[in-house]
């Protein structure tokens, strides 16, 4: 392809390879007090770890998980819908008693006043019916009257 400029000539580099130094255990310092409760001292646990180490320190009571607490057998959501569905029939009931209510007042008045119509036509029809029966109609006497000095002399 191209030819090799003199720049781009291989260089050849020494190899140098780093060992780890290992770390010198740190010295032993004085662990900090811990707060203790008065009458409860935590027992002290020591473990020694395969390079023959020993940690020691306070043991930690494992905590369990928090108690779950149970869930109803149902909802509340459930529940409030169930009531909700109970009071609206309860309502519909008091509805429907006011309305059968209403209706039974509005016959009965109507029946009273049908009543009342036939009572008052049978009396008017009974009064012009026995007045045409009679021969002569209805005698009305009319008689001369006098007026002297606001006295009636009949």
């Amino acid at each position: 392809m191209y030819p090799e400029h003199p720049s781009h000539a291989p260089v050849e580099r020494a190899v140098e390879v780093h060992q780890p130094t290992p770390i010198a255990p740190a010295a032993v310092t004085p662990t900090p007090l811990v707060p203790v409760q008065p009458g409860h001292v935590p027992a002290v646990a020591s473990v020694v770890l395969p390079d023959g180490r020993v940690v020691t320190g306070y043991t930690i009571d494992p905590t369990g998980p928090e108690p779950v607490t149970a869930k109803p057998a149902v909802s509340r959501a459930a529940v409030n819908v169930a009531l909700g569905g109970v009071g609206f029939l309860a309502v519909c009931g008091g509805l429907l008693l006011l309305t059968t209510f209403i209706t039974a007042l509005t016959a009965l008045i109507t029946q009273l006043i049908t009543l009342a119509a036939v009572i008052f036509g049978g009396w008017i029809a009974v009064q012009v019916f026995s007045a045409s029966s009679r021969q002569g109609g209805t005698t009305v006497n009319i008689r001369k009257a006098v007026f002297k000095r606001s006295h009636f002399h009949g």
